[in-house]
């Protein structure tokens, strides 16, 4: 993919899957929600007590890739980078829309009010390292082909 198509591929709605090094066994690797404006940081919310924030915490950076599963076109991109911020999460200026971003409206307000009393953190990263596959550009793409 270009630049401009990994961008847009990654700001699209996608569930995300986080990497996160860990001293004690293999990286926590688990789904995420998250966000990306194309040229920006991404970001990513979790409760300030969970394993992904304590982990955050000491790696101070993470991994995330998503990905389309409609074979023979199966695309993904991938991104890494250092962590460049961490503050609780404001209600109405991140969690809210990001819950609109993946149940829509009126699910979204649900599911804020379902959590209302949790304690978040928004971890901001700056994307350095980028991979991505779009195999609707390649001669895989047709099963016939290979």
């Amino acid at each position: 993919m270009t630049e401009d198509e990994r961008r847009a591929f990654i700001a699209g709605g996608h569930v995300g899957i986080i990497s996160i090094e860990r001293e004690d066994g293999p990286p926590l690797t688990v789904p995420i929600w998250y966000d990306y404006q194309p040229g920006g940081n991404i970001w990513i919310t979790t409760g300030a007590d969970s394993l992904k924030s304590k982990l955050l915490h000491k790696a101070q950076r993470f991994s995330l890739c998503v990905q389309t599963e409609e074979a023979p076109f199966y695309s993904y991109v991938s991104v890494d980078g250092p962590v460049v911020s961490v503050e609780p999460t404001d209600e109405e200026g991140v969690l809210r829309p990001m819950a609109h971003r993946y149940f829509g409206a009126e699910l979204g307000d649900l599911y804020v009010e379902s959590i209302k009393g949790g304690s978040s953190l928004t971890w901001t990263m700056c994307p350095e390292r980028w991979w991505s596959v779009d195999y609707s550009k390649t001669e895989r793409a047709d099963p016939r082909t290979t």
